[in-house]
């Protein structure tokens, strides 16, 4: 379950946008029969809600330090996340499916990213659901993989044989991801 990290009028970072916004509105979404809500997003005046994760207080974003360097890069690492709508493909009284589905938003202004098709949904919702967290993490994941890259570049004696080769691995996924070519992938490391 959430908790609000943030609260009305608190002065907050926005990641995406880069500026500095005043939390308007706290929207808890909140599920029949639960005590607390299921997420907790931010309105901030700019367009589109936000969630915790792509906010940061004045106090984290003074005592960061280091971790400024960092976050430059991680900015042009994108931040998705799972908006939940409403099946277009049900009438009101189905109740095979009463809920909602994943839609992958991967665009600022919630436009853009992954969605299914009705048919592929009802088949195998269980599988839909899985591909949503597991795409919505991608950026993640790829920091991960960044970093560890970077390690076995910088430190190769200091790793094991295992990690030298899940190092050689994330290096190859990277290289993939962002389709670097051969020479540019080899000076790299």
């Amino acid at each position: 379950m959430a908790k609000a990290l943030f609260h009305k009028n608190q002065r907050v970072w926005v990641k995406p946008v880069g500026t500095w916004a005043l939390i308007e509105e706290v929207i808890p979404h909140w599920v029949k029969d639960v005590d607390e809500p299921l997420r907790i997003n931010y309105d901030c005046g700019l367009g589109r809600k936000f969630e915790a994760k792509e906010l940061s207080s004045e106090q984290a974003k003074q005592t960061q330090g280091r971790a400024d360097v960092d976050d430059e890069d991680d900015m042009m690492l994108e931040l998705w996340h799972i908006s939940r709508r409403t099946p277009q493909w049900r009438t009101g009284g189905d109740s095979n499916n009463p809920g909602s589905f994943p839609v992958v938003v991967t665009d600022e202004g919630d436009y853009g990213g992954w969605r299914v098709k009705g048919s592929e949904y009802d088949r195998d919702p269980q599988r839909i659901e899985h591909q949503a967290r597991m795409i919505v993490h991608t950026p993640d994941l790829l920091r991960i993989a960044r970093r560890l890259a970077e390690e076995a570049s910088e430190k190769p004696e200091t790793l094991t044989v295992d990690m030298k080769h899940l190092a050689t691995r994330c290096a190859m996924i990277l290289r993939f991801v962002y389709q670097l070519d051969n020479e540019s992938a080899e000076a790299a490391e």
